[in-house]
């Protein structure tokens, strides 16, 4: 079924007519004629100004009350029900964006890392804007010139990376489609592919789930079901389907659950013997730690801070702590389980803090957890917690917890990674850096 569904996607990828830019530096333009499948790039415009077109938001941060009071007048083109919405098709929502990093030097800036690879955390953020962009491609409303929704990011629910190399020197082509919807929350699938020759090459395959809320961004609202067309499609479908019954019983059930007591006690007391075997490191000694502070440039259209740019940040200290602890260059592999359980206020202080939590051979696996605090309260909140199996050059040290908080994100390091769909063995020039 996975495979019959990676099929349809690619098939679905020369289906595509409207060209839409997310993210920063992606630009929109028509299709040239002469090679399928690249872009001719005209009067190029970011995804985020798109976005804000979309929204009716404010470029000025001055102006962002005073538009986002105009948007309580959208609540009248809210459905009252799922049933008044017209149903729409996986085409519908399906864009394909260009980010011509071959012919233009000044965006390649942005991307370029110190050993001439591509910033995986600006794919994350590139990502990030293709999902609500296709969300709100799959719920136009035609009669109505901003849209009444406001749609974000829940969940990143599976980054898996292809057996390509990522060069900053070739174009990166992005695409996207709604490929499962429930009353209130959609599935996004996107994949990301490089041009190679006359040939765009797959990177990576995505998997977002993102909700749609009211005008004001306080309550949930109704979006447009889907009707597959096809096998394909319908195979699709299912998939979103097993995918929302395996969130729910992960939120029903707590990591001890998933392990026999008696394993889960052996593991643990062996863990609490406080003697570490040769070549491993106690996990406390693996920890890097961040503070940001969250400016209004780093704000979305509804003027909270980017989920794209959380991602950035912890990605980021994810990979400086994996090159850290294992001594060489790390390469990623996979994201997976990333949940947004509480937005990130502008003004905010934004604490990020970055563990290994499981090795194995030549794999680190990093948590790292996101907790915002107000300039004037000392009290923190959780507001994310992000995965990342990262691939080193060589053979890393094993982890050992000592205490039974330790314990359990080792658990649920291991679990992280027993989920990884990659190959067992990938080569370096596959992956991409920081």
């Amino acid at each position: 079924p996975r495979l019959a569904a990676l099929s349809f996607l690619r098939r679905l990828c020369a289906l595509g007519k409207g060209q839409l830019t997310p993210g920063r530096g992606l630009t929109q333009g028509p299709q040239n004629p002469k090679k399928q499948g690249i872009f001719h790039i005209q009067e190029g415009k970011h995804v985020r100004d798109k976005l804000r077109e979309i929204v009716g938001a404010s470029t000025n941060w001055r102006d962002h009350v005073k538009a986002m009071e105009e948007r309580k007048l959208l609540h009248s083109f809210l459905a009252k029900s799922q049933d008044g919405l017209p149903p729409r098709r996986m085409k519908d929502s399906y864009i394909e964006v260009l980010l011509p990093l071959g012919s233009e030097p000044e965006l390649r800036e942005k991307y370029l890392t110190v050993q001439n690879t591509v910033r995986f955390g600006r794919i994350l953020e590139d990502l990030d804007s293709l999902g609500v962009l296709v969300c709100y491609m799959h719920n136009k409303i035609h009669s109505a010139k901003t849209s009444p929704l406001s749609i974000v990011t829940a969940l990143v629910d599976k980054i898996d990376m292809c057996k390509k190399s990522l060069s900053p020197e070739q174009d990166i082509k992005f695409s996207g489609h709604v490929s499962w919807v429930g009353k209130t929350s959609m599935e996004v699938k996107m994949q990301m592919f490089q041009l190679h020759g006359d040939e765009f090459c797959p990177v990576l395959d995505a998997t977002f789930v993102m909700v749609a809320r009211d005008s004001e961004n306080k309550g949930p609202a109704f979006v447009n079901p889907l009707i597959p067309e096809s096998p394909e499609e319908e195979e699709l479908f299912r998939q979103g389907e097993l995918n929302k019954g395996r969130r729910i019983a992960f939120q029903l059930h707590i990591v001890t659950e998933k392990w026999p007591p008696n394993v889960l006690s052996t593991l643990i007391q062996y863990f609490r013997s406080r003697v570490l075997p040769p070549n491993a490191v106690w996990m406390e000694n693996s920890k890097l730690k961040s503070l940001e502070i969250c400016h209004p440039q780093e704000r979305n259209i509804f003027n909270r801070i980017f989920g794209g740019f959380l991602m950035r940040k912890a990605y980021e200290l994810a990979w400086a702590t994996a090159c850290s602890f294992g001594g060489s260059r790390p390469f990623v592999v996979a994201v997976d389980d990333i949940m947004f359980q509480k937005p990130v206020e502008v003004g905010s202080l934004l604490f990020l803090s970055s563990q290994v939590c499981f090795t194995q051979n030549n794999y680190i696996q990093v948590r790292v957890h996101s907790e915002v605090a107000s300039l004037q309260e000392k009290t923190h909140t959780t507001t994310n917690v992000f995965h990342f199996t990262f691939m080193s050059e060589k053979e890393v040290p094993l982890v050992f917890p000592k205490t039974y908080g330790e314990s359990m994100l080792y658990l649920d390091g291991q679990r992280h990674f027993n989920s990884m769909s990659g190959p067992a063995t990938l080569r370096k020039d596959y992956f991409l850096e920081p």
